[in-house]
């Protein structure tokens, strides 16, 4: 590759879960401290890296669409390739002619090394500033734990993440520090099950690593990414009647069916993720709850979806994430008999979808009129509209000329019904 600049511009691209989102913040970070600039741009990038998912054969599909389509606008460039499906295939990334360098989720540390190595570039340890770090990232990304021993039959995530390994409590408390020192508002706790968290430390789980991290940092706001409905317990929820944990709850649903959450292997039944939504809606008022959901699993039958889809209206999510069966290698799943078409994996994904976008648009109906804070990560100069997310995860735009990125501002709600947006208005409230 020829380099165009002196300090050579990055830009990483990330595919898939926050998982990936914390890998490649802390990238950022190292890349940063090495003299590269990051860039959100893919205009004159000297080095793309490409942070993969594998869940699926679409999101397979998609990394390698995304390397060929930089390396084609880019031809000088550096095309890196890691994270999930590079740790999965990496032979078979490595044989694509637009991909330079692979490095599965094993070898990530040794990226930037690399990288050093190959054009002759010494770090320079200094302090940083957000904006040199994700330019249009407010949320810092904190890996709390990774890997997964609970071997769901359809999941590749254990064959790509390991086995589960959590992070010393005190490492959490400095990581948290440096970036609120950065000068992030929210950090989000990541992992693939961040509800066995402490289970490998001693005397340690995940409510005492919350109630330690609460009392010994002061970033204004802290929000986790993902709990399963058996993790979902009172003494649990009582954590959040501290302000500054957001009070959005992700819970993979992915079947009502208990038939079908057996075969999946799943820990949990359909009464037990009832019982956990009932428990958040009976302790908090105006609480968002986002879920995952998987069609099309071999042999659900009619009545197996429609018990899917009486669960997904009893819960009223505020947002789903809708997945049509894909088989993985290297899971249990893969051996069974893919029997439902693709003509009715996409039939009942399309019927779900109308679903949620009834509830999505409900419950932000249900926000209008109320005040909530902001956090703004981002301005549109071209339509003077400035972003960002409440606490219970709704997006939000405001139009005005004195953006204000990343501050938490008080504002009020305005739901338009004659709009179906991803953002609702927000109008500032003067203090």
């Amino acid at each position: 590759m020829t380099l165009l600049s002196k300090n050579p511009k990055v830009t990483i691209e990330t595919h898939g879960c926050k998982l990936n989102q914390s890998d490649s913040l802390n990238l950022s970070l190292e890349l940063s401290q090495n003299g590269y600039l990051i860039s959100d741009s893919k205009d004159d990038c000297d080095i793309y890296i490409l942070n993969t998912c594998t869940v699926t054969h679409v999101a397979d599909r998609k990394g390698r669409q995304s390397a060929r389509s930089f390396k084609n606008q880019n031809p000088n460039s550096l095309v890196v390739v890691t994270g999930c499906y590079a740790q999965r295939a990496k032979d078979e990334l490595e044989a694509l002619p637009e991909v330079d360098l692979v490095f599965g989720n094993e070898s990530k540390s040794e990226i930037v090394k690399s990288i050093n190595s190959l054009l002759s570039i010494s770090s320079d340890e200094s302090l940083l500033e957000i904006d040199q770090l994700m330019p249009s990232k407010n949320r810092a990304m904190i890996k709390i734990q990774e890997g997964c021993n609970q071997i769901c039959s359809y999941c590749i995530v254990p064959r790509v993440r390991g086995r589960e390994k959590s992070v010393e409590v005190n490492t959490l408390i400095n990581q948290i520090k440096k970036f609120e020192k950065l000068g992030f508002q929210e950090i989000v706790m990541t992992g693939t099950q961040l509800g066995s968290y402490g289970f490998d430390l001693q005397d340690m789980n995940l409510n005492k690593m919350l109630k330690q991290v609460l009392e010994n940092t002061t970033i204004p706001r802290i929000r986790v990414s993902s709990l399963q409905p058996q993790e979902i317990s009172n003494e649990l929820l009582e954590i959040w009647e501290n302000k500054r944990l957001c009070k959005h709850f992700h819970i993979p649903m992915q079947s009502g069916s208990n038939q079908v959450l057996q075969k999946m292997r799943r820990r949990y039944t359909s009464d037990q993720f009832t019982g956990a939504i009932d428990l958040i809606n009976n302790n908090f008022k105006n609480a968002s709850i986002t879920t995952d959901v998987i069609v099309g699993f071999p042999n659900e039958t009619e009545s197996d979806f429609q018990l899917s889809k009486d669960l997904s209206k009893y819960s009223q999510f505020s947002d789903m994430h809708i997945f049509k069966f894909s088989k993985r290698p290297n899971t249990s799943a893969f051996f069974l008999n893919d029997n439902v078409d693709s003509m009715t994996k996409t039939s009942r994904s399309s019927e779900l979808t109308e679903i949620r976008l009834e509830m999505f648009k409900e419950f932000r109906h249900k926000q209008d009129l109320l005040t909530e804070e902001v956090l703004w990560e981002n301005y549109n100069h071209s339509t003077n509209s400035i972003y960002g997310l409440t606490k219970n995860y709704i997006r939000v735009e405001n139009h005005t000329s004195h953006p204000k990125t990343n501050s938490i501002q008080k504002v009020k709600l305005s739901f338009n019904p004659l709009n179906t947006p991803n953002f609702i208005s927000a109008t500032e409230i003067n203090s």
